[in-house]
């Protein structure tokens, strides 16, 4: 599975953006789909993660009920829908693939996107 993360930029606190992370291959309705964000100086942290059928989701609890996530298999990518942006939430953002079931432990993802950085100004 190679990955490709986008949607990235600059936004004003309480602001929102839509992160991508586009899939390749055929086996894309397989996999757990995870976000996981590192900020300078900090270690990468877990922010959400879909099961393969999308019926399952977890979320750090730093960005509960602000954050969304989301997968489209006709389109085979997922989404982070971050509303309510803070700037603690400044961070290089990335996408990570693994089976069979959902987890915030990064070391347990086999496939990663190549980050997207979010900058939220204050």
């Amino acid at each position: 599975v190679q990955l490709q993360a986008s949607g990235g930029g600059l936004v004003q606190a309480g602001g929102s953006l839509r992160l991508s992370c586009a899939a390749s291959g055929h086996t894309f309705s397989t996999v757990v789909m995870g976000w996981f964000r590192q900020a300078p100086g900090k270690e990468r942290e877990f922010v959400a993660t879909i099961s393969w059928s999308g019926g399952t989701t977890h979320y750090a609890d730093s960005v509960k009920g602000r954050f969304t996530i989301s997968r489209d298999g006709a389109k085979n990518t997922v989404y982070l829908q971050m509303n309510s942006l803070k700037p603690e939430d400044t961070a290089v953002y990335y996408c990570a693939a693994k089976r069979p079931l959902t987890s915030s432990r990064g070391y347990e993802y086999d496939y990663w996107g190549q980050g997207t950085q979010v900058t939220v100004s204050s």
